[in-house]
């Protein structure tokens, strides 16, 4: 039945709405934590902060559509070597080895219901149905715009062989959806699946779905590395010195994936999202040959205008007199071939 609530209920309805969400997905208020950052000092705002921010904060950015490609339309079975950007920090990646899925996301809010919470600005560059067969599913965390039960129960139906790979204490999510390939990972803890070995590493952030679970399960990125290239997903992370530690531990990788939106206002977001200028930090920490962006343009999550990532971290590679393509944004459905790596593949 049509609802016939005066506007002015319907707009504090969803101002409320606004506020438990998020609460619940990117500050947060519980007492009861488990797991902390590698600076213990680095810690989730309160709730008081974030109702202060959605109170007062700048008027939402205008709802910006970025173009999209179908050139992979142009993969087939035998394709090998790429990535594409399908959203968010949701990729589809090919190492030569088998075939990867990052962070998915295909459902049209990142929210705990259907109805409310933030909506796509652009549709998954790849529908859910068209996408190769998956071997690996790796999870960085349990925010909604990075672990959505909608598409985890689709992606099983599809194929239930998919080995899920996930933070520690995330693995009876899980198993509650009927999902029996699922690994859960502490820092520094791996795995290997065929010739490709899995790393989760750490970064700075934290997690939660609900009211009570604050920091009770973990957050990270992945290292995915083979005899031919060596790959690392940051997920969800704002600037830490994590990521020299795992170039340390690692070594450097060729292909970074790192987020640069979601930053703003910096008063709240820091600890939590890189803006571009870290974004670039991090890659020089991490000694990454190549980068590529992801966390911007999907969602509307905080107040920077929705391109202003992608322009930013273009001046920058100018301005730093660096080649274009050392750390780039992509087009979600464009192919990423990692033709960089031709010759080495060859020998």
């Amino acid at each position: 039945m049509k609802s016939h609530l005066p506007l002015f209920i319907k707009k504090n309805q969803i101002l409320a709405i606004g506020v438990l969400f998020f609460a619940f997905t990117s500050i947060s208020c519980s007492v009861a934590e488990t797991f902390n950052n590698t600076d213990p000092t680095v810690v989730p705002k309160g709730l008081g902060e974030v109702i202060e921010w959605r109170m007062t904060k700048d008027p939402s950015p205008e709802r910006v559509a970025i173009e999209l490609s179908d050139e992979w339309r142009n993969l087939d079975a035998k394709s090998t070597h790429y990535a594409v950007w399908i959203g968010h920090a949701t990729y589809l990646i090919n190492n030569g080895d088998i075939t990867i899925l990052s962070d998915p996301i295909f459902s049209e809010r990142a929210s705990p219901v259907g109805w409310a919470g933030p909506e796509r600005l652009i549709p998954p560059a790849i529908e859910l149905e068209q996408l190769p067969t998956i071997d690996a599913v790796v999870i960085s965390h349990n925010h909604y715009d990075h672990l959505d039960k909608k598409t985890i129960r689709n992606l099983n139906k599809i194929n239930p062989d998919i080995i899920y790979l996930v933070p520690m204490k995330l693995k009876k999510w899980f198993q509650r959806l009927g999902i029996k390939n699922v690994y859960e990972f502490n820092w520094w803890e791996e795995k290997k699946i065929r010739n490709t070995t899995f790393t989760f590493v750490p970064v700075q952030h934290w997690s939660r779905r609900g009211l009570f679970d604050r920091n009770k399960t973990l957050w990270g990125g992945w290292w995915m590395e083979n005899d031919n290239i060596k790959l690392v997903h940051l997920g969800d992370t704002g600037y830490t010195k994590d990521f020299i530690e795992i170039n340390k531990k690692l070594g450097s990788p060729d292909l970074a994936f790192i987020p640069i939106g979601a930053y703003a206002p910096r008063w709240i977001m820091k600890e939590s999202h890189m803006n571009p200028e870290e974004a670039l930090k991090a890659a020089f920490d991490l000694n990454s040959k190549k980068s590529i962006a992801m966390h911007w343009g999907t969602f509307i999550l905080t107040t920077e205008p929705t391109e202003e990532p992608k322009q930013i971290l273009e001046n920058l590679i100018i301005e730093n007199g660096l080649k274009e393509d050392f750390f780039k944004t992509v087009l979600p459905g464009d192919i990423y071939l990692f033709d960089f790596l031709s010759d080495e593949i060859k020998e």
